[in-house]
């Protein structure tokens, strides 16, 4: 479940969910709205999903 993965990028990382939102989906309330019921079209999961996996990898290459 996508809310789920995001929960766990955010302890991991930090990162506030309104910043996860803007950079992600382009939407502050992104992570908000997701963890009150909202469901994303395909394009925008994957998008996100994408962002979180790009973030990561960059993140350890850099540490």
């Amino acid at each position: 479940m996508l809310i789920r993965s995001i929960e766990k990028f955010l302890r991991n990382t930090g990162m506030p969910a309104t910043k996860f939102g803007r950079l992600a989906a382009h939407d502050p309330r992104f992570v908000l709205d997701l963890r009150n019921g909202r469901i994303p079209r395909t394009g925008t999961e994957k998008r996100v999903e994408t962002f979180m996996t790009t973030y990561q990898k960059e993140a350890a290459n850099v540490g």
